[in-house]
């Protein structure tokens, strides 16, 4: 059906295993843009094939990550996409009568997103429709500065769409340990960053009630052995980031304290 006027912006490392099926569901895109930060594998050759304009950037931050990759988009319309999502095609007839269309449209689009997790579905603890937005006009759209958990700001109406994005979030517990490792430093420096304060105690609390929230109020017990992992691992992940938040203070304070005390002549 040809190539529509669509930019699609991805970051990537070390993404082999998800890349392909990620830039197949997009290939109706004119100009697909790859920021990528590192890759020890194979994802740049598989990029390659797939005629990507690829850019190589030291990391920055998610945030900061994305918006290079926004940067580089020359069409009209841009999508922003994980390595790890994939758009089915009843999403992309869809966005391809946006882009295509004459009739004066909102700034951008929101999408609901349907999370798989060994191979699951998960419809509870507030993992659907998880909605999210990802398409809209050039300049109208940006990535928020966050570290972490960070997301497109459209200036201008948002329209809701029904169509959803796939993600195919990982699987693997080694691999999600590693990943909690990260995004919890990262929470953990945000928040720093931002004034916040925690404690030990703080932290348990969190988790716990964490747990207890995605498990039994959202309903996670419905989605079977994948929703209590989700659950579990969400709830080690805030354990983490508020535990390393604590750290963070406690480190701070006893600097600023040692400073007083040189000040003093102590």
């Amino acid at each position: 059906m040809g190539e529509i006027p669509l930019s699609v912006a991805i970051i990537t490392k070390n993404e082999e295993e998800n890349i392909a099926s990620c830039l197949t569901s997009v290939a109706f895109a004119r100009q697909t843009v790859i920021v990528d930060s590192g890759s020890e594998d194979a994802t740049l050759k598989i990029a390659e094939s797939f005629q990507c304009d690829i850019f190589c950037e030291d990391w920055q931050g998610f945030g900061p990550q994305k918006q290079l990759a926004v940067n580089q988009c020359t069409q009209p319309w841009i999508l922003v996409l994980d390595a790890d999502e994939r758009i089915p095609p009843e999403t992309a007839a869809v966005i391809r009568r946006i882009v295509t269309s004459a009739d004066t449209l909102p700034a951008g689009f929101s999408f609901p997103r349907k999370n798989f997790f060994q191979g699951r579905w998960i419809k509870h603890a507030g993992w659907w429709p998880d909605r999210v937005t990802r398409l809209f006009r050039v300049g109208a759209g940006k990535i928020t500065d966050a570290a972490v958990h960070e997301a497109v700001d459209v200036q201008g109406p948002v329209e809701p769409l029904d169509v959803p994005i796939e993600h195919y979030t990982e699987s693997r517990l080694d691999r999600i340990l590693q990943k909690i490792d990260k995004y919890s430093t990262l929470g953990a420096q945000q928040s720093f960053a931002e004034g916040k304060t925690a404690s030990p105690g703080s932290a348990f609390s969190r988790a716990a009630f964490t747990f207890i929230q995605d498990y039994f109020f959202r309903l996670g017990i419905l989605d079977g052995r994948q929703g209590l992992t989700l659950a579990v691992t969400d709830s080690v992940n805030k354990y983490f980031k508020y535990a390393k938040l604590s750290e963070l203070v406690r480190v701070s304070r006893l600097g600023n304290q040692a400073m007083k005390d040189r000040a003093a002549g102590k």
